[in-house]
Protein backbone atom coordinates (compact mmCIF):
# COMPACT_ATOMS: atom_id res chain seq x y z
CA UNK A 1 0.00 0.00 0.00
CA UNK A 2 1.27 3.34 -0.80
CA UNK A 3 1.56 6.09 2.02
CA UNK A 4 -1.35 6.74 3.79
CA UNK A 5 -3.38 9.40 3.87
CA UNK A 6 -5.40 8.86 6.80
CA UNK A 7 -4.17 6.58 10.13
CA UNK A 8 -5.86 5.50 13.20
CA UNK A 9 -3.49 4.28 16.10
CA UNK A 10 -5.33 2.07 18.79
CA UNK A 11 -8.37 4.33 18.43
CA UNK A 12 -10.90 4.18 21.51
CA UNK A 13 -14.08 5.73 21.89
CA UNK A 14 -16.30 5.22 24.60
CA UNK A 15 -19.86 6.85 26.31
CA UNK A 16 -20.78 7.27 29.71
CA UNK A 17 -24.78 5.80 29.28
CA UNK A 18 -26.43 6.32 32.54
CA UNK A 19 -23.36 5.86 34.61
CA UNK A 20 -21.84 3.30 32.83
CA UNK A 21 -18.92 2.93 30.31
CA UNK A 22 -20.58 1.74 26.58
CA UNK A 23 -17.05 0.65 24.46
CA UNK A 24 -18.18 1.67 21.00
CA UNK A 25 -14.99 1.24 19.25
CA UNK A 26 -12.07 -0.78 21.03
CA UNK A 27 -9.13 -0.07 19.97
CA UNK A 28 -8.41 0.23 15.94
CA UNK A 29 -5.80 0.34 14.03
CA UNK A 30 -6.34 1.38 10.28
CA UNK A 31 -4.45 3.05 7.63
CA UNK A 32 -6.35 4.14 4.19
CA UNK A 33 -4.12 5.01 1.30
CA UNK A 34 -4.84 7.78 -0.81
CA UNK A 35 -7.22 7.45 -3.49
CA UNK A 36 -8.23 4.38 -2.75
CA UNK A 37 -11.77 3.56 -1.49
CA UNK A 38 -11.83 1.69 2.45
CA UNK A 39 -15.33 -0.45 3.36
CA UNK A 40 -15.84 -0.76 6.41
CA UNK A 41 -18.88 -3.66 7.20
CA UNK A 42 -20.23 -5.37 10.18
CA UNK A 43 -23.82 -5.93 11.98
CA UNK A 44 -25.78 -3.09 13.43
CA UNK A 45 -24.04 -1.89 16.74
CA UNK A 46 -20.78 -3.00 15.59
CA UNK A 47 -19.08 0.73 15.91
CA UNK A 48 -19.52 1.03 12.37
CA UNK A 49 -20.75 4.56 12.38
CA UNK A 50 -19.04 5.90 15.72
CA UNK A 51 -15.75 4.73 14.08
CA UNK A 52 -16.56 7.20 11.33
CA UNK A 53 -17.68 10.02 13.23
CA UNK A 54 -14.55 9.58 15.38
CA UNK A 55 -12.18 9.88 12.50
CA UNK A 56 -14.07 12.30 11.19
CA UNK A 57 -13.28 14.05 14.66
CA UNK A 58 -17.70 14.74 15.05
CA UNK A 59 -16.70 12.57 18.44
CA UNK A 60 -13.37 12.98 20.37
CA UNK A 61 -11.28 10.00 20.97
CA UNK A 62 -11.83 8.67 24.40
CA UNK A 63 -7.65 6.93 23.84
CA UNK A 64 -5.22 6.75 20.83
CA UNK A 65 -5.20 8.85 17.79
CA UNK A 66 -6.57 10.26 14.36
CA UNK A 67 -3.75 11.06 11.70
CA UNK A 68 -4.42 13.06 8.31
CA UNK A 69 -1.39 13.07 6.49
CA UNK A 70 0.91 11.75 9.66
CA UNK A 71 -1.08 15.06 11.74
CA UNK A 72 -3.55 14.55 14.23
CA UNK A 73 -7.33 15.39 13.63
CA UNK A 74 -8.14 18.33 15.14
CA UNK A 75 -11.64 18.75 16.88
CA UNK A 76 -12.14 22.49 17.94
CA UNK A 77 -10.88 25.79 17.21
CA UNK A 78 -9.59 27.20 13.97
CA UNK A 79 -7.70 23.99 13.08
CA UNK A 80 -10.46 22.37 13.19
CA UNK A 81 -12.41 24.33 10.43
CA UNK A 82 -9.57 25.03 8.19
CA UNK A 83 -9.37 20.63 8.89
CA UNK A 84 -12.84 20.18 7.70
CA UNK A 85 -11.79 21.97 4.26
CA UNK A 86 -9.59 18.57 3.43
CA UNK A 87 -12.29 15.89 4.72
CA UNK A 88 -16.01 15.92 4.07
CA UNK A 89 -18.29 13.70 5.65
CA UNK A 90 -21.86 11.92 3.49
CA UNK A 91 -24.23 10.91 6.25
CA UNK A 92 -26.72 8.12 6.17
CA UNK A 93 -30.02 10.03 6.17
CA UNK A 94 -30.69 12.43 3.30
CA UNK A 95 -33.26 13.87 4.82
CA UNK A 96 -32.54 14.71 8.21
CA UNK A 97 -29.05 15.86 7.45
CA UNK A 98 -30.19 18.93 5.32
CA UNK A 99 -30.83 21.75 6.99
CA UNK A 100 -34.93 22.30 5.95
CA UNK A 101 -34.83 26.10 6.00
CA UNK A 102 -32.09 26.14 3.43
CA UNK A 103 -32.33 26.52 0.01
CA UNK A 104 -30.31 24.39 -2.02
CA UNK A 105 -28.43 26.72 -3.59
CA UNK A 106 -27.51 28.25 0.57
CA UNK A 107 -26.79 24.40 1.45
CA UNK A 108 -23.83 23.90 -0.99
CA UNK A 109 -22.61 27.45 -0.85
CA UNK A 110 -22.28 27.65 3.04
CA UNK A 111 -18.93 25.36 2.88
CA UNK A 112 -17.48 27.77 0.37
CA UNK A 113 -18.48 30.58 2.03
CA UNK A 114 -16.97 29.69 5.44
CA UNK A 115 -13.57 28.68 3.87
CA UNK A 116 -13.89 32.10 1.93
CA UNK A 117 -13.33 30.33 -1.44
CA UNK A 118 -13.80 33.57 -3.69
CA UNK A 119 -16.62 36.03 -4.21
CA UNK A 120 -20.29 35.98 -4.08
CA UNK A 121 -20.72 35.35 -7.44
CA UNK A 122 -17.46 32.79 -7.58
CA UNK A 123 -19.18 30.71 -5.02
CA UNK A 124 -22.44 30.96 -6.78
CA UNK A 125 -20.59 29.61 -9.88
CA UNK A 126 -19.46 26.94 -7.77
CA UNK A 127 -22.80 25.91 -6.58
CA UNK A 128 -23.71 25.70 -10.12
CA UNK A 129 -21.20 23.53 -11.22
CA UNK A 130 -21.28 20.86 -7.93
CA UNK A 131 -25.04 20.61 -9.26
CA UNK A 132 -23.79 19.74 -12.32
CA UNK A 133 -21.47 17.55 -11.43
CA UNK A 134 -23.92 15.52 -9.45
CA UNK A 135 -26.55 14.89 -11.92
CA UNK A 136 -29.08 18.45 -10.44
CA UNK A 137 -30.41 20.83 -12.54
CA UNK A 138 -28.80 24.23 -11.68
CA UNK A 139 -32.31 25.88 -12.07
CA UNK A 140 -33.19 24.16 -8.90
CA UNK A 141 -30.83 25.79 -6.54
CA UNK A 142 -34.04 28.01 -4.92
CA UNK A 143 -35.69 25.32 -3.95
CA UNK A 144 -35.77 23.34 -1.19
CA UNK A 145 -35.10 19.95 0.55
CA UNK A 146 -38.32 18.98 0.82
CA UNK A 147 -39.05 19.58 -2.54
CA UNK A 148 -36.54 16.30 -3.55
CA UNK A 149 -36.53 12.92 -3.53
CA UNK A 150 -34.07 10.85 -1.38
CA UNK A 151 -31.70 10.03 -3.84
CA UNK A 152 -31.35 13.50 -4.97
CA UNK A 153 -31.26 14.84 -1.53
CA UNK A 154 -28.48 12.28 -1.02
CA UNK A 155 -26.53 13.96 -4.48
CA UNK A 156 -27.25 17.19 -2.61
CA UNK A 157 -25.52 16.12 -0.02
CA UNK A 158 -22.63 15.05 -2.01
CA UNK A 159 -22.01 18.09 -3.99
CA UNK A 160 -22.77 20.28 -0.25
CA UNK A 161 -19.63 17.76 0.74
CA UNK A 162 -17.25 18.34 -2.94
CA UNK A 163 -17.89 21.88 -2.98
CA UNK A 164 -15.01 22.68 -0.64
CA UNK A 165 -12.52 20.50 -2.65
CA UNK A 166 -12.02 18.36 0.15
CA UNK A 167 -9.30 15.24 -0.27
CA UNK A 168 -10.99 12.26 1.02
CA UNK A 169 -14.67 11.93 1.57
CA UNK A 170 -16.51 9.70 4.87
CA UNK A 171 -19.35 8.23 3.45
CA UNK A 172 -21.47 6.40 6.39
CA UNK A 173 -23.78 4.12 4.96
CA UNK A 174 -24.92 7.09 1.97
CA UNK A 175 -27.37 4.72 0.16
CA UNK A 176 -29.13 2.57 2.71
CA UNK A 177 -31.76 4.77 3.42
CA UNK A 178 -32.43 4.86 -0.57
CA UNK A 179 -34.39 2.85 -2.54
CA UNK A 180 -32.54 -0.24 -4.18
CA UNK A 181 -33.44 1.14 -7.54
CA UNK A 182 -31.45 4.58 -6.60
CA UNK A 183 -28.38 3.16 -4.58
CA UNK A 184 -26.82 1.73 -7.60
CA UNK A 185 -26.81 5.34 -9.49
CA UNK A 186 -25.77 7.30 -5.90
CA UNK A 187 -22.68 3.99 -6.07
CA UNK A 188 -21.81 5.06 -9.56
CA UNK A 189 -21.77 8.80 -9.28
CA UNK A 190 -19.43 8.40 -6.35
CA UNK A 191 -17.08 6.14 -8.46
CA UNK A 192 -16.77 8.90 -11.35
CA UNK A 193 -16.65 11.39 -8.95
CA UNK A 194 -13.77 10.36 -7.23
CA UNK A 195 -12.22 9.62 -10.67
CA UNK A 196 -12.53 13.07 -11.76
CA UNK A 197 -11.29 14.63 -8.57
CA UNK A 198 -8.88 11.93 -7.23
CA UNK A 199 -10.79 11.31 -3.59
CA UNK A 200 -10.42 9.09 -1.01
CA UNK A 201 -13.37 7.32 0.38
CA UNK A 202 -13.64 5.85 3.64
CA UNK A 203 -16.95 3.72 2.91
CA UNK A 204 -19.20 2.55 5.76
CA UNK A 205 -21.82 0.20 4.96
CA UNK A 206 -24.13 -3.21 5.68
CA UNK A 207 -24.61 -4.16 2.29
CA UNK A 208 -21.64 -6.58 1.41
CA UNK A 209 -22.32 -6.62 -2.27
CA UNK A 210 -22.73 -2.84 -2.40
CA UNK A 211 -19.22 -3.17 -0.65
CA UNK A 212 -17.88 -5.54 -2.94
CA UNK A 213 -18.29 -3.19 -5.91
CA UNK A 214 -17.24 0.26 -4.03
CA UNK A 215 -13.76 -1.07 -2.43
CA UNK A 216 -10.57 -1.39 -3.32
CA UNK A 217 -10.36 -3.13 0.52
CA UNK A 218 -12.28 -4.12 3.16
CA UNK A 219 -12.26 -3.82 6.95
CA UNK A 220 -14.85 -6.09 8.75
CA UNK A 221 -15.92 -5.17 12.51
CA UNK A 222 -17.46 -6.75 15.42
CA UNK A 223 -18.23 -5.15 18.63
CA UNK A 224 -15.63 -2.57 18.37
CA UNK A 225 -12.55 -3.97 17.10
CA UNK A 226 -11.63 -5.11 13.01
CA UNK A 227 -11.08 -8.39 12.91
CA UNK A 228 -10.46 -8.87 9.79
CA UNK A 229 -8.61 -6.43 6.53
CA UNK A 230 -8.01 -7.50 2.71
CA UNK A 231 -8.29 -6.58 -0.75
CA UNK A 232 -12.29 -6.72 -1.77
CA UNK A 233 -11.21 -9.29 -4.57
CA UNK A 234 -9.34 -11.25 -1.68
CA UNK A 235 -11.84 -10.74 1.49
CA UNK A 236 -14.81 -12.45 -0.98
CA UNK A 237 -13.11 -15.27 -2.39
CA UNK A 238 -11.47 -16.11 0.51
CA UNK A 239 -12.38 -15.46 4.13
CA UNK A 240 -10.66 -16.19 6.64
CA UNK A 241 -12.44 -14.84 9.84
CA UNK A 242 -15.62 -17.24 11.22
CA UNK A 243 -17.84 -14.01 12.07
CA UNK A 244 -16.37 -12.67 8.16
CA UNK A 245 -17.38 -16.08 6.66
CA UNK A 246 -20.42 -15.93 8.98
CA UNK A 247 -21.30 -12.81 7.24
CA UNK A 248 -20.53 -13.63 3.17
CA UNK A 249 -22.44 -17.00 3.78
CA UNK A 250 -25.74 -14.75 4.08
CA UNK A 251 -24.94 -12.89 0.58
CA UNK A 252 -27.60 -14.57 -1.58
CA UNK A 253 -25.84 -15.61 -4.66
CA UNK A 254 -27.16 -14.75 -8.19
CA UNK A 255 -27.24 -18.61 -9.60
CA UNK A 256 -30.45 -20.70 -8.26
CA UNK A 257 -28.29 -23.88 -8.13
CA UNK A 258 -25.81 -22.41 -5.98
CA UNK A 259 -28.03 -21.00 -4.14
CA UNK A 260 -29.83 -23.97 -3.30
CA UNK A 261 -26.35 -25.66 -2.62
CA UNK A 262 -25.19 -22.91 0.00
CA UNK A 263 -25.10 -23.03 3.53
CA UNK A 264 -25.89 -20.07 5.72
CA UNK A 265 -23.67 -20.14 8.55
CA UNK A 266 -25.46 -18.32 11.56
CA UNK A 267 -23.67 -17.25 14.47
CA UNK A 268 -25.10 -18.85 17.48
CA UNK A 269 -25.43 -17.15 20.74
CA UNK A 270 -25.91 -13.79 22.21
CA UNK A 271 -23.67 -10.75 21.44
CA UNK A 272 -21.41 -9.43 24.21
CA UNK A 273 -22.59 -6.53 25.76
CA UNK A 274 -20.84 -3.05 24.36
CA UNK A 275 -20.91 -2.70 28.27
CA UNK A 276 -18.49 -5.35 28.83
CA UNK A 277 -14.33 -5.43 28.86
CA UNK A 278 -13.51 -8.19 27.18
CA UNK A 279 -11.34 -11.12 27.89
CA UNK A 280 -10.19 -13.21 25.36
CA UNK A 281 -11.83 -13.45 21.84
CA UNK A 282 -15.22 -11.21 21.48
CA UNK A 283 -16.47 -13.74 19.34
CA UNK A 284 -15.13 -17.20 20.70
CA UNK A 285 -19.18 -17.83 22.33
CA UNK A 286 -20.66 -17.69 18.68
CA UNK A 287 -17.31 -19.62 17.19
CA UNK A 288 -17.53 -23.18 16.00
CA UNK A 289 -14.09 -23.30 15.80
CA UNK A 290 -13.85 -21.69 19.30
CA UNK A 291 -11.10 -23.38 21.69
CA UNK A 292 -10.14 -22.69 25.48
CA UNK A 293 -7.56 -20.11 24.42
CA UNK A 294 -9.90 -18.42 23.17
CA UNK A 295 -11.01 -17.67 26.44
CA UNK A 296 -8.63 -16.19 27.79
CA UNK A 297 -5.81 -15.02 25.38
CA UNK A 298 -7.09 -11.75 22.91
CA UNK A 299 -6.30 -12.23 19.43
CA UNK A 300 -4.31 -9.10 17.36
CA UNK A 301 -4.83 -8.24 13.80
CA UNK A 302 -2.12 -10.43 11.97
CA UNK A 303 -0.89 -10.76 8.69
CA UNK A 304 -2.22 -14.11 7.11
CA UNK A 305 -1.14 -13.74 3.53
CA UNK A 306 0.44 -10.66 2.11
CA UNK A 307 -2.13 -7.81 2.94
CA UNK A 308 -4.84 -9.84 4.68
CA UNK A 309 -4.55 -9.72 7.91
CA UNK A 310 -7.13 -11.39 10.79
CA UNK A 311 -7.60 -11.16 14.07
CA UNK A 312 -8.24 -15.09 14.96
CA UNK A 313 -6.35 -17.47 16.95
CA UNK A 314 -6.56 -19.97 14.18
CA UNK A 315 -4.04 -17.55 12.02
CA UNK A 316 -1.55 -15.47 14.13
CA UNK A 317 -0.22 -15.12 17.50
CA UNK A 318 -2.62 -13.79 20.34
CA UNK A 319 -1.57 -11.79 23.27
CA UNK A 320 -2.16 -12.14 27.01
Amino acid sequence: MSAPILETRALRKSFDVGGRTLNAVRGVDLAIARGETFGLVGESGCGKSTLARTIMGIHPPTTGEVLFEKARVPTAGRARRAFTRRMQMVFQDPYSSLNPRMTVGEIIAEGPEVHGMGSRAEVKQRVRDQMRAVGLDPSYENRFPHEFSGGQRQRIAIARALAVEPEMVVCDEPVSALDASIQGQIVNLLRRLQQEKGLTYLFVAHDLLMVKYISDRVGVMYLGRLVEVASSADLFARPLHPYTQALLSSVPVPDPVAERQRVELTPEGELPSPFAEIQGCAFRDRCPHAREACRTLRPELTEAAPGHRVMCVLHGTPSD
